[in-house]
């Protein structure tokens, strides 16, 4: 993949991230909900630029500290989103003004990083970026299936309600629900 469609893959994804953040995303109970994380990271580990040949410990270094922040920020993500059960017993996330602000820092965090990286002289590609958009939405995907499963438990829902029925989980999901 060139590195013209890289930019233009992480900033489709980021775009389509975005804007699902604060949309009604029914969330599955599915154990494909790591499917569209690990697409992103055979992606960028497909293609070079994840570490800088001339700077490996360092680029190395940047590169856990990127997966790090996009840990946080996921787990962030998922924790200050909104859960609600409907009466069909599908569960519902939306993101809150709390989200806003982790996303905010996350993304503060990753410009940080960068402009370390580059005082530090180490390139980094959009793989390194790609990595820790992965890890992001392992980590928010992770924790919103957590919270699912935890709501449908103390509702007395198991997994297989109809909410189980929709693919790909909480990291791309088709429906759109009311708030």
């Amino acid at each position: 993949m060139s590195g013209l469609a890289n930019v233009l893959a992480i900033v489709a994804v980021v775009a389509l991230v975005v804007v699902r953040q604060f949309s009604a995303q029914r969330i599955g109970d599915q154990k494909r909900w790591w499917l569209l994380p690990a697409i992103l990271l055979y992606v960028a580990l497909r293609n070079d630029g994840a570490l800088d040949p001339h700077h490996e410990a360092l680029s190395a270094l940047m590169l856990a500290a990127g997966v790090v922040v996009g840990l946080v920020t996921g787990a962030g993500w998922g924790w200050t989103s909104r859960l609600w059960q409907e009466p069909d017993a599908s569960v519902w996330s939306r993101g809150t003004k709390a989200t806003a602000f982790v996303w905010a820092g996350g993304m503060a965090l990753r410009v940080l990083l960068a402009g370390a990286a580059l005082l530090l002289g180490i390139h980094q590609g959009p793989a390194a970026l790609l990595v820790s958009l992965a890890a992001m939405l392992l980590a928010r995907s992770g924790v919103l299936v957590l919270r699912a499963r935890g709501l449908r438990e103390e509702r007395g829902v198991t997994a297989d309600a109809p909410s189980a029925d929709i693919p790909w989980a909480t990291a791309v999901t088709m429906g759109k629900g009311r708030a």
